[in-house]
């Protein structure tokens, strides 16, 4: 057997997160994802596996004030890292909530975490958007039932709804 066909062994390593402002020590092995942390570890369960490629957005998280794809993120590269989920954007009553709701954003539903996740971070960094650049920030999102125009209005809703402005449309 060649030095190349052995495979050494996967190390094991504590880390710290900071999810959704709560601090977690986590023992995590040096290739699992932070999706796989976050959803099979922490229960945090709106942070989806769908393609696993990065290819579709429905494992969104934003680190450190950014939208990652946790599909693609080693979780041992996120120690100290700040990270926001569905579940944290849920719990803050963002307004990206009930105008995802408001708009019927969801058929099958499996895509909005990410969506919503991805709309956050991008309202965060720009609070009044136009609508080719909603469309644009979101463009990473794929949804199977094609819902896009209603998650470009909800997003256009929602920064009007943190701008105090009562309706969009």
């Amino acid at each position: 057997m060649c030095q190349a066909d052995k495979k050494g062994p996967i190390s094991e390593e504590e880390i710290n997160l900071v999810v959704n402002g709560d601090l977690y020590k986590v023992r995590v092995q040096s290739n699992w994802t932070l999706q796989y942390v976050l959803h099979n570890g922490l229960g945090l369960t709106g942070t989806k596996e769908l393609c696993n490629e990065g290819a579709c957005g429905a494992c969104a998280v934003i680190l450190d004030g950014r939208p990652v794809l946790s599909c693609m993120t080693l979780a041992i590269e996120c120690d100290s890292k700040t990270i926001e989920t569905i579940e944290g954007i849920a719990r803050a009553n963002h307004p990206l909530i009930e105008a995802y709701v408001k708009q019927s954003c969801m058929q099958c539903g499996y895509c909005t975490p990410g969506f919503v996740v991805t709309a956050k971070a991008f309202l965060d960094k720009n609070p009044n958007p136009t609508e080719e650049e909603v469309k644009e920030a979101l463009v990473g999102n794929l949804c199977r039932c094609g819902t896009y125009p209603r998650h470009t209005i909800a997003t256009l809703e929602a920064a009007n709804n943190l701008q105090g402005v009562e309706e969009y449309g």
